[in-house]
């Protein structure tokens, strides 16, 4: 059963500009498609200022979408206002990537924890604290740090503070906006862990966003790649891993440390600067840092289309 998905969707910025100075168009999600099946983690990835973020909070309604559509569980949800999303708001919720400041260092863990119950009126006083201390629990967290202040807690135990929050109203939808980047590598496995427990416990649905693609590897079953605003291949992982189709798709593997000595892969340097959202190049964006590109690269932009199994590349020769 499909939970969610996404037709076309945009999201545009306006950047500068002024008294007789047009802004410019920084075009963040430009045209990008894909459905999440529900209880599955599509991984989404790219390299820092792909949009991947953007896309989440447009798909979460925090920023409002310039086109496209939203369709959550059947619904249509892409121009709703604010007052008509709040009831999908226990339904999707998200864990952001900054485990030091997203959390309110003027408010306690169970105040933090506790506080989307209490903006959805959610639970009894005495509901809430019991909830509290079940999801605490359920993260890692003893009762005993409840009346704790964030700046208590390593990094590690401040994202598990983080997902402890996105639980706290029951969703099925959840955006992790590079939960683990800001961890060490021991601790980031820990919480990977822990999300997968989760969701097995209780059949979450995950949009995975990250640039690591040894975490996408660990967690997801499903990969968009994206590159500068747009969804360049998506496939199942083992397809993916084991088979890429686009050039960037490569050369981001490429990239990725095999813990083997004796295994040698053969490393793809992209030359060139990844392109500006606001002055994408013609045709196809990634043409200028290809190594395959050829004339018809930058006149015409490739169809993302569906190379056979569920494989999906936007590319003119694979």
């Amino acid at each position: 059963m499909v939970m969610l998905e996404i037709e076309g969707l945009k999201k545009y910025f306006y950047v500068g500009g002024g008294f007789l100075k047009k802004p410019k168009v920084s075009r963040a999600v430009d045209d990008v498609s894909f459905i999440i099946e529900e209880g599955e983690t599509l991984g989404l990835v790219g390299e820092s200022g792909c949009g991947k973020t953007t896309c989440g909070k447009t798909i979460l309604k925090l920023y409002e979408p310039d086109g496209g559509k939203i369709t959550f569980r059947g619904e249509d949800i892409t121009h709703l206002n604010r007052s008509e999303m709040r009831k999908y708001r226990c339904d999707m919720s998200i864990i952001y990537q900054d485990p030091f400041g997203s959390l309110d260092p003027r408010m306690n863990i169970g105040g933090i924890i506790s506080e989307p119950m209490e903006v959805h009126n959610l639970y009894s006083k005495s509901e809430r604290e019991d909830k509290v201390t079940e999801i605490m629990e359920k993260v890692g967290l003893t009762p005993e740090q409840i009346n704790r202040y964030p700046h208590e807690f390593s990094g590690g135990q401040r994202q598990r503070i983080g997902i402890a929050r996105a639980l706290a109203v029951d969703p099925d939808f959840i955006v992790a906006d590079e939960p683990v980047s800001a961890l060490d590598v021991s601790i980031q496995a820990q919480i990977l862990n822990l999300m997968q427990d989760l969701q097995k416990e209780f059949g979450f649905t995950y949009l995975f966003i990250t640039h690591d693609l040894s975490v996408i590897k660990h967690i997801c079953d499903r990969i968009a790649v994206m590159y500068v605003g747009k969804i360049v291949e998506m496939a199942e992982k083992s397809q993916l891993f084991n088979n890429p189709l686009h050039p960037y798709t490569e050369a981001l593997l490429s990239a990725v440390p095999v813990p083997n000595p004796k295994f040698k892969r053969k490393e793809i340097i992209l030359t060139g600067d990844v392109p500006s959202t606001t002055n994408p190049p013609s045709g196809c964006r990634f043409h200028p840092r290809c190594p395959i590109a050829k004339e018809i690269c930058s006149q015409k932009e490739p169809d993302f289309i569906d190379k056979g199994n569920r494989h999906f590349a936007a590319c003119h020769f694979r």
